[in-house]
């Protein structure tokens, strides 16, 4: 299995940017995704999740509002919306898929190499 994410970048504080995330190697479709990430000199978080059909998303408090999961399985990508992005924001995020449990508690079978989200003027 391999997650391939681009999109990360540089952008103003109230800027947006979408991240996505290519999944390969799956033998069904029928798997959870979503993304964490790793601010400077901090443990890493989940940020959100999407379930394999796309009908039930979850998000960690401080993005509720602000991003948006969703995903699409013709393309087996995953996306991340990114809108509003503060200077707290900025962090490596990486994409996840796989494993079991749900929110805070999901933890992933496969990772990616993770993309760099910089919001600063």
């Amino acid at each position: 299995v391999q997650l391939v994410e681009s999109g990360g970048g540089l952008v103003q504080p109230g800027g947006s940017l979408r991240l996505s995330c290519a999944a390969s190697g799956f033998t069904s479709g029928r798997y959870t995704m979503g993304w964490f990430r790793r601010a400077p000199g901090k443990e890493r978080e989940f940020v959100a999740v999407i379930t394999w059909t796309g009908l039930s998303t979850y998000y960690t408090e401080s993005v509720k509002g602000r991003f948006t999961i969703s995903r699409d399985n013709g393309q087996n990508t995953a996306y991340l919306q990114m809108n509003n992005l503060k200077p707290e924001d900025t962090a490596v995020y990486y994409c996840a898929a796989g494993g079991a449990g749900w929110g805070h508690n999901w933890g992933p079978d496969f990772w990616g190499q993770g993309t760099q989200v910089t919001a600063s003027s």
